[in-house]
């Protein structure tokens, strides 16, 4: 063990609430049973098999309120893994669920025995016909595929509120729609055809013409039953009459019986069933969609109502005005919203009843847009509206960057509603329809029986279709709160079916909190059907049970998870998935939600049992270590919730008190530690790549590898010692060059000038010259210490830095430009924190900008292009995220290239400061699929905006990636 390892009981909660009943038993505290283990890794092979504690834990919950914990986990790779786990649960009597982006709502990405994670390896679209169609596999985030299928002009038709998160796979297995979509829109109507590896493992692909033959062939029993089925129905003419009715308004509860009404053979009886079958028919490995036109004319606007029915009333008017998107949300869902980065304050103080909608109208160009928008304002004349806080405008608009904060307040609303709800509940999220013009009828109804059950729920939907959510919590470790749940579930469903003849689930798939009342919507007969279409598919039950049909009254009270309280930076976390596409460990070890999930199955158990023992000696690196810091995290979460901070107060906690006083030394003596730091780079490099890495590899096994970075190949040579000579009197900013480029210089082979020489003699070319001080060397932006968990150390640093740059900018009056990304979000923010309050007064005075932004803002319109390459691809930087200035690279790379491409798998390349050289394969990890866009082709130039992003894109791809400031100045020097 290396000297300075850190003791995991330093990670140790600081309270538990345990033992709870739902706690993970002692039973697997060593993970899986060893022989389940040990059969499935001789199986499908060594590295696909995940069988620890801390790994079964972290895939036992999903977005929903359940929580069931796999016996273990299967990583697989191909269909040939699929069909051989498939293969290996009959044999054994064995049971498989399959679980993608684990955003649904309703418990179908969890399973009680072997769990196949078909995300990691499954993601990836090919545009076909000129965009007209898309062959999509099932790990693809629908962010993902429409960003491919944009540049066509085109768009897939379901568009769920996660669609930054949620999965392919997972959009046809629940028919999920959105808010646009309706019933004309959503997979059903537009998946063109899907390969499907059957639970026998047979592979239909229904796009092939001779599928038919081959299925009769591989399932004779299939076929003749799917027949008979379809035949059965359509000798009903009242059956027939109900199953068209039923899909009239959106319905995602049981099996999609009109597949036998529209499919003409089995394998078209078989598309249509795989739509909403949740994965207890078959294994989606790919589906091919039509597209439909991305009409890019959009204006909208928020209305404020006075009540909640008064809102509903108004939404067929702007249906018939042609709305493409109607959304409903009311008062509780406004004032939750105000946790979301942008929302206006003063709707924290929102009346109880009020109530507003989202009207969005799209149009493929501005004449049609117009001609929407006077139907709209003819609208805004008939119908009640309120204006009950400043904020409440009640116009339409064409600003994108204001339609974008609507949207973002309206899709954050499970997240955000249950960030808000009472610390140590689980959050029910409920989805239903009902006939359009009943919706204000039901409204009124759902509010009286929320009040009469004690429930303050929060409602919100897509009233234009009649669908609405609301959201329930309450203490599953309570059995008087699971019994009122429970009261309120019947009385909801029976209302629903009863008194409106709607759709127990509209768009979020039975699941498991509607099993028990299927047959109340769909009757005896048409349930029926349904078993015997689970059975003709799956008969001896392996896929998923008790996911869209359980015979028992009470399955959606089994399983419900508590949610005990953690650090109040994360206890928010609702465990919604939004985080995870953009974690750059995803693929290696934890995600941010997992990481939550992890602490609070720690705080279930009892102080030092076995379970927890196990999960603290694998949180360590699987959690801590390889989190990048980044907190991108913060910014996919709905209501903001930064998993990076807690990873880095943990980090503190693992100090020794040595460690923090050697950190503090550090700060205090940085001058000479970034002087040594430029001779060791430069020995090293002289010293060639094989002496430098064996050395610090030594080092990195005696000592600790998180403590001591290690050498690689893509590592530049040092800086110049000097920086370039300046005026202070002409300067129109202050010009503060980040500690990395005054100690590492460019890659190897560049020729040109260093980056501060670059940034200065651009700035000098467009009349705007800046001025380096002179005591700049040994201040740095506190991102070392803090991104460590060196609290002294970064009090010290980030105090000392303020007081420098308030005194170089003449009390604020000229800007400080920095010219690393993630040093300007650091001076700009991060140091706040660790400021006392006299230097929080000091730093409140300063413009911080990033040297991209003082480029493309202030000095590229002063300058000439002279010279432009072919093309260049560019690197955004998790900082420019941050600071919302993510378009000005790709400005500055358009001045200085003909092509600009942003790989659409660009994201965090996780090298954080140094990150990438304690573990690089966090960056390998995380670079991967841009790494593989980038590859691909070859460009120009490679361009970046931080020093330590470059040396980590550099280690991914083998490409020079250098600063958009260096290309600029290239391609404007005289």
């Amino acid at each position: 063990m290396p000297l300075m390892e850190p003791k995991p009981d330093a990670l140790r909660p600081g309270t538990h609430h345990g033992p709870s009943p739902d706690r993970v038993p002692d039973l697997l505290a060593h993970g899986s049973p060893g022989r389940l283990r040990d059969e499935l890794t001789a199986l499908v092979g060594p590295g696909k098999v995940l069988s620890q504690v801390s790994d079964l834990v972290r895939y036992a919950s999903d977005a929903s309120p359940y929580r069931f914990v796999p016996q273990v986990v299967v990583v697989a790779e191909s269909v040939g893994d699929i069909a051989a786990v498939l293969a290996y649960a009959h044999d054994k009597g064995r049971e498989v669920v399959f679980r993608a982006a684990g955003t649904s709502l309703n418990g179908q990405a969890q399973g009680e025995d072997i769990l196949v994670d078909v995300r990691r390896h499954w993601a990836g679209v090919e545009v076909l016909d000129g965009g007209a169609r898309a062959r999509i596999r099932p790990g693809t985030t629908v962010a993902r595929a429409n960003a491919a299928l944009a540049r066509h002009g085109r768009i897939l038709g379901p568009d769920p509120a996660s669609a930054v998160a949620c999965t392919i796979g997972g959009v046809v297995a629940n028919n999920a729609s959105g808010m646009t979509a309706g019933t004309d829109r959503n997979s059903y109507r537009t998946v063109a055809s899907l390969t499907v590896v059957l639970p026998s493992g047979t592979v239909v692909d229904t796009g092939d013409p001779a599928a038919d033959a081959g299925l009769a062939r591989a399932e004779p029993a299939l076929c003749a039953e799917l027949l008979a089925i379809k035949a059965e129905i359509e000798a009903d003419p009242e059956l027939t009459a109900r199953v068209r009715a039923k899909y009239a308004l959106k319905n995602t509860n049981g099996y999609r019986l009109d597949a036998y009404l529209d499919g003409s053979t089995p394998v078209e009886i078989l598309r249509g069933l795989m739509v909403g079958s949740q994965g207890t028919l078959g294994f989606l490995s790919e589906v091919v969609f039509d597209t439909l036109p991305l009409d890019r004319e959009v204006a909208a606007g928020l209305l404020f109502f006075p009540s909640l029915t008064a809102a509903a009333a108004a939404v067929p008017l702007f249906t018939e005005a042609g709305a493409a998107a109607v959304e409903l949300m009311d008062g509780n869902t406004l004032r939750a919203s105000v946790q979301v980065d942008g929302v206006p304050a003063d709707w924290a103080g929102l009346p109880g009843p009020a109530a507003a909608l989202l009207v969005e109208f799209r149009a493929p160009d501005a004449a049609a847009l117009a001609s929407y928008e006077r139907a709209a304002a003819r609208v805004l004349e008939r119908v009640d509206l309120a204006a009950p806080v400043a904020s409440a405008t009640n116009d339409f608009t064409r600003d994108a960057r204001r339609i974008g904060g609507f949207w973002k307040a309206r899709k954050a609303f499970v997240a955000a509603v249950g960030g808000n709800r009472p610390s140590g509940t689980t959050l029910i999220t409920e989805d239903f329809a009902v006939p359009p013009g009943r919706l204000a009828e039901a409204c009124e109804a759902l509010l009286a029986l929320q009040a009469e059950h004690g429930f303050d729920a929060a409602v919100a939907g897509h009233a234009a279709h009649g669908n609405l959510h609301f959201l329930l919590a309450f203490d599953p470790a309570d059995p008087d709160d699971v019994d009122r749940y429970a009261a309120f579930m019947d009385e909801f469903c029976k209302l629903t079916v009863e008194e409106f003849d709607g759709s127990l689930k509209a768009e979020h798939a039975t699941g498991r909190n509607i099993v028990p009342f299927l047959e109340l919507e769909w009757g005896p007969r048409a349930t029926e059907l349904m078993w015997r279409t689970k059975e003709a598919f799956d008969p001896e039950g392996v896929l998923a049970p008790r996911i869209v049909l359980d015979r028992d009254p009470r399955g959606h009270l089994r399983g419900l998870k508590t949610v005990p309280r953690v650090e109040p930076v994360v206890d928010a976390c609702i465990e919604c998935g939004f985080c995870e596409p953009t974690c750059p460990s995803q693929d290696l070890t934890t995600t941010p939600r997992q990481r939550i999930v992890l602490r609070r199955e720690m705080v279930r158990q009892h102080p030092g049992s076995p379970v927890e023992s196990g999960l603290l000696a694998a949180y360590g690196y699987a959690a801590v270590d390889t989190c990048a810091g980044d907190s991108t995290c913060a910014l996919a979460c709905p209501v903001g919730i930064d998993t990076g901070a807690l990873m880095k107060r943990l980090r503190h906690a693992r100090h020794s008190e040595r460690e923090e006083r050697v950190a503090a030394s550090a700060a205090r003596r940085f001058a000479a530690v970034e002087a040594a730091a430029r001779r060791a780079v430069a020995t090293g490099r002289r010293l060639g790549d094989r002496l430098p890495a064996s050395v610090t590899g030594l080092l990195r096994t005696a000592v600790r590898p998180d403590l001591v970075p290690g050498w690689l190949p893509e590592i530049p040579g040092a800086a110049p010692a000097g920086l370039p000579v300046t005026e202070r009197a002409r300067a129109v900013a202050v010009y503060f060059p980040a500690c990395v480029n005054r100690v590492f210089g460019q890659p190897e082979g560049f020729d040109g000038p260093s980056l501060p020489e670059a940034v200065v003699a651009l700035s000098e070319r467009a009349g705007q010259p800046v001025w380096i001080p002179d005591d700049v060397a040994g201040t740095c932006c506190a991102t070392i210490w803090h991104s460590k968990g060196y609290e002294e150390g970064a009090r010290v640093m980030a105090g000392r830095v303020v007081e420098a740059a308030w005194g170089w900018t003449a009390g604020g009056r000229l800007p400080l430009v920095v010219d690393a990304s993630s040093c300007a979000l650091g001076l700009a923010r991060e140091v706040v924190p660790h400021l006392s309050a006299h230097h929080r007064e000091l730093h409140a005075e300063l413009t911080v900008l990033d040297s991209v932004v003082w480029a493309a803002d202030t000095l590229l319109p002063r300058l000439t292009v002279r010279r432009k390459v072919a093309s260049a691809v560019v690197h955004p930087t998790c900082a420019a995220r941050h600071l919302g200035d993510e378009d000005r690279l790709p400005a500055l790379a358009a001045a200085c290239a003909e092509e600009v491409v942003v790989p659409d798998d660009a994201g965090c390349c996780a090298f954080a400061g140094d990150r990438g050289m304690l573990h690089p394969e966090l960056t390998e990890s995380a670079t991967a699929r841009e790494a593989a866009e980038v590859t691909a082709r070859t460009f120009d130039a490679y361009l970046c905006a931080n020093r330590m992003c470059e040396i980590g894109m550099q280690h991914a791809t083998g490409r020079p990636y250098h600063s958009a400031l260096l290309q600029l100045e290239r391609a404007t020097r005289p």
